[in-house]
């Protein structure tokens, strides 16, 4: 049988740590920025933890 090919999308936007977590970029800093607030700013460009459904779905995208 083949081996399972890595989702090339889900490998350029989640990265998984030591620990197991899935993590995302958080949404929200890609135009309008001069609108928004630094202090605004400085928390939407913080990577966020992946809800647990979300993430069993993600690791067997990445062949994890």
């Amino acid at each position: 049988m083949p081996k399972q090919k890595t989702h090339s999308g889900t490998k350029k936007r989640f990265k998984v740590t030591g620990s197991g977590k899935v993590m995302k970029q958080q949404a929200g800093m890609r135009h309008n920025l001069e609108v928004k607030r630094a202090r605004r700013k400085t928390r939407l460009n913080q990577d966020q933890v992946v809800a647990p459904q979300d993430a069993k779905v993600i690791k067997k995208l990445l062949g994890k």
